[in-house]
């Protein structure tokens, strides 16, 4: 990550610190509990007000931004008690300034305020950062009962004006009122996207009082968000507003912040102009040293690449503008470690030494932000940074967090996504490209022979591309017993019964060679003997059969990336047998997905060969239908079976 995760501070949400609040909340105390008990009974709380604000003002010729929070929600459910904590999160860019935090308990009619006094402060821990300097404070709430109200607000000083947070407007439980205010002096100019609100169910005003304008954003009886697996991440769903400063005027000379890639250009270069401008000399000793022999640009800068998957740990940090800062390339190469933009910064020195031309760092979004830069050019549209290497009027995108991903495709999770880099001192943006289907292949060649009734094999499976890195990735350095699990959870076929009996594993350390394992194993209760003639499925793997997406799914289904499984089943046909019954082929075409099934008698063999490659890696709530008709097709296909008779 290049940057803290915006996104933490904006999952809770926020507030509103003005007479209008206090209207909402007399409003919403003439609503009873026993109404919203009725109106949400599947749910244990509802949010009754989750509002934020900013105010922007110049102060000694320089923005200053103070953002208020408030968030109110009631207890519906003697369950509901159990949810007694909530968090908010700030750090070095976001300086915590107050907080307060009650529960609001009726008793006999009458309303009491319980102040909140157990609360700790801890480092916010996240999946993948080593470091950051996100804090959360935890608030656990006392005297909670049906009808009590958890209420907080706190207010935080965003040091970095470009670096303002999104206003999230739903969550996991349903949501009474949200509000997103900006009050600002008319010397500032405010620019705004809104994203996920196709029917405009966002009410917006704006008004003018005291030399200020007040910007309001508000939306009513919110839907809780439904969790679905394989969503693509829910800045694809759930309305969202993204504000940022277009520029503000200090002693009649305007001055510009945000407003088109330009400006957001100018801001990041900012940090990385003067980036490794002070020669290393053991780090350009180890270049000369791992290039030598190399006679091409591409031969060097993939042993450059290489050398830093191999020898930089990878290492996410977010502390402060450390968060989105390269650093050197000579810390990185004394510490061997560090995170993407350290990565990308080693990467773009090491080509400098090795006189590769045109190899630049650059700003990337991850896939789970939806974003272009023509759509959002602020910061809000990027979380990853990379090395770009440009040949032959073509790019090579270099990202050496994934170990495993080999030289010449991007890593899975920035496929078909934006990347801004300095060309000569231009901006440029160029899409990197969705690997296909067919590099990223699953090869797998079984042999089968029915032996005493049981069904023995030997297979070969290729894992290439994305597939590949993805195995590697989770059976990383796993060993004896546990390694062995691993593999045979790849490897299964059949049914429960499947039995691995070895295996043996080909060019794990190679990323430019499929990995490959070779095994052996035996299947039992898998046929079926009835008098003389043998039941068999041939389909010992049964793809995509429980991937149906369900009628009612909101948000769109994402693959991480696109496979093409080609398997291969080679079935021996036992002495004194023939085939009396052979499935249908299966030839299958679409927007989605491509299939082929088909069965062949030769040399006493018979072969299954099935190949399956997908095609689009978002499916839309349109493609749903087709999608779920493809795989019912699929499974008809599994239900086939083969039939042996006893020859006379």
């Amino acid at each position: 990550m290049i940057r803290m995760n915006w996104l933490k501070s904006s999952n809770k949400s926020w507030v509103l610190l003005s007479l209008c609040f206090f209207s909402f909340a007399h409003t919403e105390a003439q609503n009873s509990l026993a109404d919203y008990k009725k109106n949400y009974s599947d749910y244990n709380e509802l949010v009754l007000d989750n509002s934020q604000s900013y105010r922007i003002t110049i102060e000694d010729k320089k923005l200053k931004v103070i953002q208020n929070n408030h968030f109110e929600s009631m207890i519906l459910s003697e369950n509901g008690i159990q949810n007694n904590v909530e968090s908010f999160f700030y750090s070095d860019l976001i300086k915590i300034k107050s907080y307060d935090a009650y529960t609001i308990s009726n008793s006999g009619g009458k309303e009491k305020k319980i102040p909140v006094t157990q609360t700790n402060e801890k480092l916010s821990s996240d999946k993948g950062i080593f470091y950051s300097d996100v804090k959360q404070r935890k608030l656990i709430f006392p005297n909670l009962e049906a009808g009590a109200k958890k209420v907080y607000n706190y207010q935080t000083e965003i040091v970095d004006p470009y670096l303002l947070n999104k206003f999230i407007f739903a969550g996991e439980i349903p949501v009474k009122n949200a509000t997103f205010e900006v009050k600002a002096s008319k010397d500032i100019t405010i620019g705004y996207k809104i994203f996920n609100d196709p029917a405009n169910r966002i009410e917006f005003s704006k008004t003018e009082k005291g030399g200020n304008y007040i910007y309001t954003w508000s939306l009513k009886d919110i839907d809780a968000v439904k969790y679905e697996p394989n969503a693509p991440g829910y800045l694809y769903t759930i309305p969202n507003i993204n504000i940022y400063i277009k520029d503000y005027t200090v002693d009649s000379q305007k001055i510009e912040v945000l407003d088109d890639v330009s400006k957001l250009f100018n801001y990041y270069r900012g940090y990385t102009d003067q980036l490794n401008k002070t020669e290393d000399a053991a780090l350009k000793a180890i270049t000369t040293e791992n290039t030598m022999g190399k006679t091409n640009d591409i031969d060097k800068i993939k042993s450059i690449f290489y050398w830093v998957k191999d020898n930089i740990k990878y290492i996410a940090f977010e502390n402060g503008y450390e968060g989105f800062i390269p650093r050197e390339a000579s810390l990185v190469f004394e510490r061997k470690f560090g995170d993407c933009k350290d990565m990308a910064s080693i990467i773009s020195a090491m080509a400098q030494y090795a006189q590769i031309k045109n190899v630049t760092i650059a700003w990337i979004g991850s896939r789970n932000i939806p974003y272009t830069y023509s759509e959002l050019a602020t910061p809000g549209v990027d979380d990853h940074m990379i090395a770009v290497f440009e040949t032959n009027n073509d790019y090579l995108f270099l990202d050496a967090t994934d170990k495993e991903t080999r030289f010449g495709i991007p890593t899975a999770f920035i496929q078909g996504k934006e990347a801004l880099f300095n060309d000569h001192g231009n901006y440029k943006i160029v899409t990197l490209p969705s690997v296909a289907a067919q590099e990223n292949e699953i090869k797998e060649t079984i042999k089968l022979q029915i032996v005493q009734d049981k069904l023995t094999g030997s297979g070969k499976t290729e894992y290439q591309g994305f597939n590949r890195s993805y195995l590697l990735a989770q059976i990383g350095d796993a060993a004896n017993k546990t390694r062995f699990e691993l593999i045979k959870s790849s490897v299964i076929k059949g049914n429960n019964k499947f039995n691995l009996k070895s295996f043996e594993e080909e060019n794990k350390a190679d990323r430019d060679l499929p990995y490959v394992i070779n095994f052996n194993f035996d299947l039992e209760n898998y046929i079926l003997k009835v008098d003389k003639e043998i039941y068999i499925n041939l389909y010992l793997d049964k793809h995509y059969e429980n991937m149906n997406i369900e009628k009612d799914r909101i948000s769109k289904f994402n693959f991480d990336f696109l496979s093409q499984i080609n398997n291969k089943y080679e079935l021996e046909i036992p002495t004194n047998y023939s085939v009396k019954h052979l499935p249908k082929d299966l030839h299958l075409d679409n927007a989605l997905l491509k299939a082929d099934f088909t069965f062949e008698v030769k040399n006493n063999t018979i072969t299954l060969h099935v190949i399956i490659a997908q095609k689009k890696m978002i499916l839309d709530n349109t493609d749903f239908e087709l999608w779920n008709t493809s795989i019912k097709n699929f499974k008809d296909s599994y239900l086939e079976t083969i039939t042996l008779t006893e020859k006379k």
